[in-house]
């Protein structure tokens, strides 16, 4: 034995030894279906969980998703530091409470209502979409009675091309969906289309800014004109409920002098993510209606057990306040013409890889990327791949791009799309597209399997 070692070492030493996968909890599988009966150390419960995530894809290659996938690291602290706040609890929590009330009122203004905002925060569309949609029945009903007429049968005017939170309003509040069928070379509703459907029991009309499936705007202009046209000449008032889960932080400052917002007289809802072109992390979104008599009293809940008195729509309670200080962070930062840089260099983004793309060759696109900075496109013709095929291609470089076929009536079309957001620079647009052309050449190489030829059986002899 050497003179000054220590024949037996502290468990503190003995530990420092251990490499670090070599350590007890990280040497063998852990229960997944079940808790463990013992518990481990933080660092290690942390590494378990870290590496497991290593298998999910880089967030910021996926051009699948509409949401936010970078954000400043001062927005991540302040969200940090609020991930414990209850946004509930105005009470205990009054300048986070504040703060949400001035995100309403600067989407009100930024949609041109014309008082000051009546609206509330969301985990995302999908909430913001259920408590419009509420509104709009609730509302109809109200003119249903004073009229003395039946309540039965309310019915909702939409494309078939809309998200699918829609068809669970429809279906969860028993409303009657009237679907607008999309035809090939049309990909949104018109106005024509929506006058054949509309009645006395329409709650209301559905116009998208940014179509899921293209990214492209619905005439929502053209479609206001038919319903007040409609009111002039039968007196029948339907109201229009914009979905600009999409594109509502990208229009005011993209396209300012389209109008598709409370510009509009007969539009009396908004809906819009925060997650999305909002430049949050997910979910925030935001529901805003025209003015105070479009949310009816009957859906304010009023609870005084947080410690005050304060009103209530939502459908969920208790969520944490981060998303909503982040949202107001990007406010603060980027005001309008921070924005609309951010948006443009999106857009220029998308529109280069449109025109890209479509010089290829076997592309045919379905929208550029001139609305929402999302575009997309299909093969021309039948060739020995598939945009399935090339999906799956682009998955082994890391990409992912979506490959997925069209609404019902013009499903035999299947296409790509592309989300272009911010982190998505021009530099990695060209490493999109040449990963494009490498997987294109790839799959054409590849021949379909030969069909083996049946052998006609010979007859036995004996």
């Amino acid at each position: 034995m050497l003179y000054g070692v220590k024949k037996v070492r502290s468990a503190r030493e003995a530990e420092a030894l251990v490499p670090a996968y070599a350590r007890r909890e990280l040497s063998g599988a852990v229960p997944k279906d079940r808790l463990p009966k013992a518990g481990m150390a933080a660092d290690e419960a942390y590494d378990l969980i870290h590496d497991e995530l290593m298998l999910d894809g880089n967030a910021r290659l996926n051009l699948a998703t509409f949401v936010t996938t970078w954000m400043e690291p001062q927005a991540e602290r302040l969200m940090t530091e609020c991930f414990d706040k209850n946004i509930i609890d105005k009470d205990e929590y009054p300048a986070a409470a504040r703060i949400e009330e001035r995100c309403v009122n600067m989407v009100s203004k930024l949609f041109h209502a014309p008082e000051n905002g009546v609206g509330a925060s969301a985990l995302g569309s999908s909430e913001a979409v259920m408590l419009a949609g509420m509104a709009l029945k609730w509302k109809w009903k109200e003119r249903r009675k004073k009229a003395k007429e039946s309540t039965d049968r309310p019915n909702l005017v939409l494309g078939n091309n809309v998200q699918v939170v829609w068809e669970k309003f429809c279906r969860y509040w028993e409303v009657e969906p009237r679907y607008i069928k999309m035809a090939p070379g049309r990909y949104t509703i018109n106005a024509e289309e929506v006058l054949k459907q509309v009645d006395e029991n329409t709650i209301g009309v559905v116009g998208i800014l940014g179509v899921t499936y293209t990214g492209a705007y619905e005439p929502i202009g053209e479609v206001h004109d038919a319903l007040v046209g409609l009111k002039k000449k039968t007196g029948l008032e339907v109201p229009m409920h914009i979905d600009a889960a999409s594109g509502g932080f990208v229009a005011p400052f993209l396209q300012p002098k389209l109008k598709w917002d409370f510009r509009l007289p007969l539009v009396k809802s908004i809906n819009v993510s925060g997650h999305k072109y909002g430049l949050v992390y997910p979910g925030v979104g935001w529901v805003v209606w025209r003015d105070a008599d479009e949310l009816p009293d009957d859906l304010v809940f009023h609870v005084n057990y947080l410690g005050g008195d304060f009103p209530t729509f939502t459908l969920n309670f208790s969520r944490p306040g981060n998303q909503i200080i982040a949202q107001y962070y990007n406010f603060l930062r980027l005001g309008s013409d921070g924005y609309r840089r951010v948006q443009q260099a999106s857009q220029d983004v998308a529109t280069y890889l449109s025109s890209e793309i479509a010089k290829m060759g076997p592309f045919e696109l379905l929208s550029d990327g001139r609305d929402i900075p999302v575009f997309a496109f299909r093969l021309k013709n039948a060739r020995s791949w598939t945009v399935y095929d090339l999906s799956d291609k682009l998955r082994e470089s890391g990409w992912l791009v979506p490959a997925y076929t069209m609404p019902p009536d013009v499903e035999d079309i299947s296409v790509l799309r592309v989300v272009c957001r911010e982190g998505f620079s021009r530099d990695l647009a060209s490493n999109l597209l040449d990963d494009i052309e490498r997987s294109m050449k790839t799959l054409g190489r590849k021949r379909p399997p030969a069909r083996k030829k049946k052998r006609k059986k010979s007859a036995l002899k004996c």
